[in-house]
């Protein structure tokens, strides 16, 4: 029996078209390695006619008010509740998510997500009009930045492109945006959906490759490029973009440390870590994956740890036991077995270490102890279920491992001690410290790194204001 494969398209000015010149790329479902869509491999003529499109809706959305654009997301918030069954299924396809996981963790942020930024549409503020100059007043407009060039990934498809479409679309810009080659399929049904409620050219999907998304950032009508990637991905897009002065949004990799101290609840750490470890395999740049135990309670920690890996499932979308699919594609597989190859001989491998069968890029949960600073899983982003597991000696040495890698994106710290507790949030260098708890996310809160994990916020007034402009206007007082 084959599947059908079926034929995905880009998404310009309100209508469905494949790529100018015909080009398609084969699109995976990684849980059975079969080809089930085939999606445009866009090129410059696919990236100027989005551009242009959405260059042509951006006055009037632009000038739309900020109750017109409430309207129309909660329209957009409300689709999506509609036909949540497709997005899930599509979704799963494009990833191998356990359609319940995706059904109760995925669509119900999302929705709200999308509903917090229709009403931030409405809650602008600047400061008031004053006389700093005698005989003058000064206003501050806060207006939209114009065309926004987004790429999203293949970790949360879905999630992710709500996260840069709403903000932009709630502060009056339009939007063209690109899913990666791997996982186009939810990011064009959602074009459908929203298509239906925004006007033409509002919103634009294009699909293709890397070279696609060259073009996108490099082309001269976008004031803004903001894309969710890999460190790589990102300095290539900064540099594209400081060729003429884009603005530019950056949410890159993640090596989170997970510092547990003597006195934390170690069957509750456990419980969380190895949920937030290994939860969409790991796939996660906030991930619990790199953790910091004080020696005092090391054994006793990795073995609980290991335990946990051991109870931990995965495997097919429709298995509802199972906590995470597989990973991506065959790349991610090969990279997340080649960290494990060529582990240290100091390393042990506690739990997992494996791939799980023969069909699909399945990969077990893994715990990796014995581990030094200066190790290559230590320092580089797996990006997959792995855990690794150091020892520390005091809360100095703590800091100095967590701030000690070239990420700074999330971190969590488990103690009963708040004054620690206290201690560790000001001196980790990470966007977000988590306290007892590790991954929550809410759209009232800011989500972004420092270092190479990049700059610019997603959720929150913050990730709004990320779409905005800042323009003083000064009036005579004499007429």
């Amino acid at each position: 029996m084959t599947t059908e494969v079926r034929r995905l398209r880009n998404y310009i000015n309100g209508e469905f078209q494949d790529a100018a010149d015909g080009r398609t790329i084969d699109v995976v479902n990684p849980a059975t390695e079969e080809v089930y869509a085939s999606s445009p491999l866009s090129g410059r003529a696919d990236v100027d006619a989005a551009m242009d499109a959405a260059a042509a809706a951006f006055p009037a959305w632009r000038d739309t008010t900020p109750a017109e654009r409430q309207k129309a997301l909660l329209k957009i918030a409300d689709a999506f509740e509609e036909r949540a069954e497709e997005l899930i299924a599509a979704e799963s396809e494009n990833t191998g998510k356990p359609i319940g996981l995706t059904r109760t963790e995925e669509i119900p942020p999302m929705v709200d997500q999308i509903r917090f930024f229709a009403g931030a549409a409405r809650m602008l503020e600047g400061r008031s009009a004053g006389e700093y100059m005698e005989g003058m007043t000064s206003i501050i407009r806060r207006e939209p930045v114009g065309v926004c060039a987004q790429v999203a990934p293949w970790n949360y498809p879905m999630m992710m492109a709500v996260w840069k479409f709403a903000p932009a679309l709630a502060a009056g810009n339009t939007v063209v945006i690109k899913p990666s080659d791997t996982t186009p399929a939810s990011t064009v049904l959602i074009g459908e959906i929203i298509g239906d409620i925004l006007p033409k050219g509002v919103f634009n999907v294009i699909c293709g490759d890397r070279e696609t998304g060259r073009l996108m950032v490099e082309h001269p009508t976008p004031a803004m490029a903001s894309i969710t990637g890999s460190v790589r991905a990102g300095m290539q897009v900064a540099e594209s973009a400081a060729k003429d002065v884009k603005r530019v949004h950056l949410e890159l990799g993640g090596k989170a440390p997970v510092v547990v101290f003597g006195d934390a609840d170690i069957a509750k750490a456990v419980e969380g870590i190895s949920v937030a470890g290994f939860f969409n395999a790991g796939q996660d740049c906030t991930a619990a994956t790199r953790v910091l135990v004080h020696d005092s309670v090391h054994d006793e920690f990795v073995s609980a740890l290991a335990k946990a890996a051991a109870d931990t499932k995965t495997g097919q979308p429709d298995d509802e036991d199972v906590l995470y699919g597989p990973l991506n594609n065959a790349n991610q597989l090969k990279q997340v077995t080649g960290f494990i190859e060529r582990l240290p001989s100091h390393a042990k491998v506690e739990a997992g270490g494996h791939r799980v069968g023969e069909k699909g890029y399945f990969y077990a949960p893994t715990v990796v102890s014995g581990l030094q600073q200066d190790d290559e899983i230590i320092q580089n982003e797996v990006f997959g279920p792995v855990i690794t597991v150091q020892s520390f000696t005091d809360e100095d040495q703590a800091v100095a491992y967590a701030n000690g890698v070239e990420y700074a994106l999330a971190s969590s710290v488990w103690t009963k001690d708040h004054a620690r507790a206290m201690r560790m949030s000001k001196n980790l260098d990470f966007g977000c410290v988590w306290i007892n708890t590790h991954i929550p996310l809410v759209a009232e809160m800011p989500h972004g790194g420092f270092k190479k994990s990049g700059y610019g916020k997603d959720l929150s007034a913050y990730g709004f204001e990320d779409y905005t402009r800042i323009k003083h206007v000064m009036t005579s007082l004499d007429g």
